[in-house]
């Protein structure tokens, strides 16, 4: 009797050959595209954590301390700062006066031959009142290249880095780390501190990031200051992409405050206008092999809406020859078997879900739910029931990572019994990365924060949506010659 693919894929992982390691994960990761592909029942992991309190940090430690020196600049951060990945917003408080809004930059450390001048500008939230934030775009670097920058006057000047990424290209390699829900606890801390372990290069950051919404009156302010001083270790290197949450929205009628977004819209700049969109909450960029795509959740969304009219747009913009990676982020999940927020993004899944299969999304991030979740490749559009979505060649796989650690705690009640479409999914606080290889594939890993260690946990080989497409289409007009 012949023996089974299964039976083969075992046989071959077992031979004493030259085959490399990396051929080895490949067979696996067929393996596993088959047991996907079939529909097989995923996984939930009976991980229990030894939880470390869900509170946060409190403000006299020193993660949160600010340099000394008089007026030092602080909460330094930067993000992508156009379309395709040539310039950056840098972004930095100073406490007591405006002073300088200057970044000088350069190549070398220390040296600094160019120079670009930013605005100034503070705010009221209630009767908080922020220090001076500068906001300075950066533009016309080169791509793949580090750049050496320094913000600040005199004694108290400060010197950072950042590394642009490679050009545009199909083929460019790229490492992203994906966070969410992220705030300021201990188990926010260690997330961060696991997240740069891993080499990412930029971080897709999906929504809810001081939870400064749970406190009230003037420590609102304060916490969104602290929050800022707690990621500048990453941020001031490494862009953060920014999608909002359901924490920034900060509608406070008795404080007198209604704006939505007041606080993250002054300190959080975003690239929106270079993809011609009306509002900073959502927006697009291109960076390496990649088109990613910032939704709004809590923003308008139905047809004839600013936000669904630009996403149509958008999407017929995407150049897979150029970007074949094509990643959606969101705050709400579309797909979730948790308890907590069970079917909530059905308005977005029903505006979106064909846009999304259509386009051939490759993955979609979300936030929200405080567990993480993997599922399949699935859709509703045949059944026309989200409980009861079937298996879609031409869908993304959805993940939620809500997991970043804040006070609110995890979401440990999952539905019974697992649906099918879900792969894999924990009540643990961790990070995700996606490492894209080239046109074809990436890998993806799910790391779980386990009592402060950095634990992989999830993980599988993300095979390209475009050009595996692209691939059978030639095949068969190939074989129908």
């Amino acid at each position: 009797m012949n023996p089974s693919y299964a039976e083969r894929v075992h046989l071959q992982l077992n031979f004493q050959g030259k085959e490399s390691m990396m051929i080895k994960v490949l067979l696996l990761s067929s393996l596993l595209l088959i047991s996907i592909s079939s529909g097989c029942a995923g996984l939930t992991s009976a991980f229990i954590r030894n939880e470390w309190p869900s509170v946060d940090i409190p403000l006299n430690n020193d993660v949160f301390a600010v340099p000394k020196g008089y007026n030092a600049p602080h909460q330094v951060h930067i993000t992508q700062g156009d379309y395709d990945g040539k310039a950056v917003i840098i972004t930095w408080v100073t406490a007591n006066e405006p002073w300088s809004n200057i970044v000088r930059y350069g190549l070398s450390e220390g040296k600094y031959d160019f120079s670009a001048k930013g605005t100034v500008q503070n705010y009221t939230f209630y009767n908080y009142k922020s220090g001076y934030i500068h906001q300075c775009l950066v533009d016309g670097l080169q791509y793949n290249t580090k750049y050496y920058y320094e913000i600040g006057s005199g004694e108290t000047s400060r010197n950072f880095w950042f590394q642009t990424p490679p050009a545009i290209h199909r083929d460019s390699s790229y490492k992203f780390a994906i966070i969410g829900d992220l705030g300021q606890t201990y188990n926010s801390l260690s997330t961060l501190e696991h997240y740069m372990q891993t080499g990412a290069q930029t971080i897709l950051f999906v929504g809810d990031l001081s939870y400064a919404d749970r406190y009230d009156n003037h420590d609102i302010g304060v916490r969104w200051d602290s929050w800022g001083q707690l990621v500048e270790r990453s941020a001031a290197y490494h862009p953060w992409l920014w999608s909002t949450g359901n924490h920034e929205i900060e509608y406070f009628p008795h404080l007198g405050e209604v704006i939505p977004f007041r606080n993250f819209l002054h300190r959080y700049p975003t690239p929106f206008s270079a993809s011609k969109s009306s509002s900073p909450l959502w927006y697009a960029v291109r960076r390496a092999s990649a088109h990613i795509i910032i939704l709004s959740s809590y923003s308008p969304f139905v047809k004839y809406t600013p936000q669904w009219k630009w996403l149509e747009q958008e999407l017929k913009k995407v150049d897979r020859e150029k970007t074949p990676w094509l990643i959606v982020l969101m705050h709400a999940p579309i797909y979730n078997s948790n308890q907590a927020h069970f079917l909530e993004a059905e308005s977005m899944k029903v505006v979106f879900e064909s846009w999304f299969c259509h386009y051939k999304v490759d993955v979609i991030f979300a936030g929200h739910v405080h567990a993480y979740e993997r599922s399949y490749r699935i859709s509703s559009i045949k059944s026309n029931v989200s409980s009861y979505p079937s298996s879609d060649k031409s869908a993304p796989v959805y993940i939620t990572v809500g997991d970043g650690g804040n006070q609110e705690g995890l979401a440990n009640r999952f539905r019974d019994p697992q649906p099918d479409y879900s792969a894999f999914r924990e009540a643990s606080y961790g990070h995700s990365t996606l490492e894209i290889m080239n046109r074809t594939h990436a890998f993806y890993h799910w790391n779980r924060n386990d009592d402060g260690k950095r634990v992989p946990t999830d993980s599988f080989v993300l095979h390209n949506q475009y050009r595996g497409d692209s691939h059978r289409r030639r095949k068969l007009k190939r074989d129908s010659i």
